[in-house]
């Protein structure tokens, strides 16, 4: 799929990772729109974008909102492609001190990262699979975002590990479905990344988390991040995998 004359629909695109995909895609000649629910953030940087870029405030769980972003991206060019970048990670004990693991924040974290991945897959798919195919008979790809803690959950994320889980374990089973339209699915599951989360640490955490990868020894940056998503895209080989960008890095218990 290329790039340049495509539209591409980014959730979470006004800082961390999303941010960095937006301004990829800009840069490749690509019209991007933004899903965030930060308003000052995206407009930021739609401002300084420019025309190639556009927003819409949306919540990922918001079926109508979901969908006018879709069609409004494919109405500026093709849709190429979505990336799925919005997400929560609260932390939590199953038995804290408070007691047990609050149930409606584990509800909260499925529904933002499993069933708001969910909702912009199946709606992207939806639009797409109407769309002239490429020669190779490509029609668009979706890339969600899981997490090294799917596969390596510490203490405190069973939440965030159940929701990751369950986007990695949809991979598979979406791209056998879609394939019949010419749409790819490809998950990326992401280490200890320098995202806006992770700069709100002391420089003490985040030294220890660095030292925690292999190599390179250092948190990954959101531009690393962006370039594995360029590829994706790119590459029409890529299909149904879930891709760990991580730095060799196995998560311990805690």
């Amino acid at each position: 799929m290329e790039i340049q004359g495509r539209s591409f629909l980014v959730t979470g695109g006004g800082s961390g990772l999303g941010l960095a995909c937006v301004e990829l895609l800009v840069a490749q000649g690509g019209q991007v729109v933004i899903v965030d629910l930060s308003r000052s953030a995206a407009e930021a940087t739609v401002g300084k974008l420019g025309a190639r870029a556009s927003f819409i405030e949306a919540d990922v769980c918001d079926e109508a909102k979901v969908r006018e972003a879709v069609v409004t991206a494919n109405s500026r060019a093709p849709l190429g492609g979505v990336v799925c970048c919005a997400g929560i990670a609260p932390a939590a004990r199953l038995v804290g001190r408070d007691g047990p693991h609050d149930f409606a924040l584990f509800e909260k974290v499925i529904r933002v990262n499993l069933l708001g991945t969910f909702n912009v897959l199946r709606l992207a798919a939806a639009e797409m699979s109407g769309n002239d195919p490429t020669a190779d008979g490509e029609r668009g790809v979706v890339i969600c975002t899981a997490s090294v803690a799917a596969f390596d959950g510490q203490i405190g994320q069973a939440a965030y590990a159940a929701s990751k889980g369950g986007v990695a374990a949809m991979t598979l089973p979406a791209a056998r479905e879609l394939a019949k339209f010419g749409i790819r699915v490809v998950t990326i599951a992401p280490g200890i990344f320098a995202t806006p989360m992770v700069a709100g640490m002391s420089a003490e955490v985040q030294e220890s988390l660095a030292a925690q990868i292999p190599f390179p020894k250092r948190l990954g940056q959101p531009e690393e991040f962006a370039a594995l998503v360029r590829h994706v895209i790119v590459n029409p080989m890529l299909n149904g995998e879930t891709i760990r960008l991580d730095g060799a890095v196995r998560m311990g218990p805690k």
